[in-house]
């Protein structure tokens, strides 16, 4: 099967490194899909997004003159599929700026949720921040 730029094909993915996945394509060929093109949100770990032998649809970004294929997930996904599911924002965390209106809520409900909401935030927050300093001061204690 003769592969041009632009066309979007199922592979299978047959292995997984840091900065990418490897995807058989029809007709024997393997393309890298870079971890920047597996999602429309930042992605940390790619195994939290594909794993080996899944089945994935793929869009061919480039074919070098080396014979490799450069193959992009996130650009065969149908735009309205991933506004769908969450992640059209391309921010972590599918964080909704305006979510859904609910008009069967009355105002007690709706603060006791945004109070619940913003105090898993602030939580998360908080663990991220400890996290990166390593729960200590470098100064020390003075």
């Amino acid at each position: 099967m003769q592969l041009e730029v632009g066309a979007v094909l199922e592979g299978k993915v047959t292995g997984i490194t840091k900065f990418g996945a490897f995807v058989e394509l029809p007709g024997g060929k393997t393309g890298m899909v870079h971890i920047s093109e597996v999602a429309p949100t930042y992605v940390k770990e790619i195994r939290d997004y594909v794993t080996e032998n899944q089945t994935v649809k793929v869009k061919i970004l480039t074919i070098g003159d080396d014979g490799k294929v450069s193959l992009s997930i996130k650009k065969a996904l149908d735009p309205k599929d991933s506004r769908q599911r969450g992640s059209s924002s391309g921010r972590p965390g599918n964080f909704e700026w305006q979510p859904a209106r609910n008009d069967n809520m009355d105002f007690e409900e709706m603060l006791l949720r945004f109070k619940q909401t913003s105090e898993e935030k602030m939580h998360d927050l908080k663990k991220y921040i400890d996290g990166k300093s390593g729960g200590f001061s470098r100064r020390g204690s003075r």
